[in-house]
């Protein structure tokens, strides 16, 4: 049970990661594709930042993916849930998984 409370955010916040740099791909057919890759792999570089801080700190980094959630659902008005409300379920594993893991060893 342990294994699986650690390594589910992880693997779902790693998934994410590359379902959202998917969408970088469309940039190919431009003529400055290379410039237009990392600018539309800005939000994939910024989750991996995100879920590197929460493999170490998991509170901190599990707030930090619910507030990046929280910032989306203003941000796009809240018509796009597909994209913000994985990231805030990423974001409550970590902080459940933490929380559950301290429950069990009092």
């Amino acid at each position: 049970m342990k294994k699986i409370l650690y390594w589910l955010p992880r693997i779902l916040a790693i998934l994410y990661t590359l379902f959202i740099s998917a969408f970088a791909l469309d940039v190919f057919e431009e003529s400055q594709w290379f410039l237009a890759l990392v600018i539309h792999l800005i939000p994939s570089y910024i989750l991996i930042i995100i879920t590197t801080i929460a493999w170490r700190h998991e509170q901190f980094g599990g707030a930090l993916f619910i507030i990046l959630g929280i910032f989306l659902l203003v941000y796009l008005h809240f018509e796009s849930l597909v994209i913000s409300i994985p990231i805030m379920i990423i974001g409550l594993f970590f902080i459940v998984k933490n929380y559950l893991l301290k429950i069990c060893r009092s």
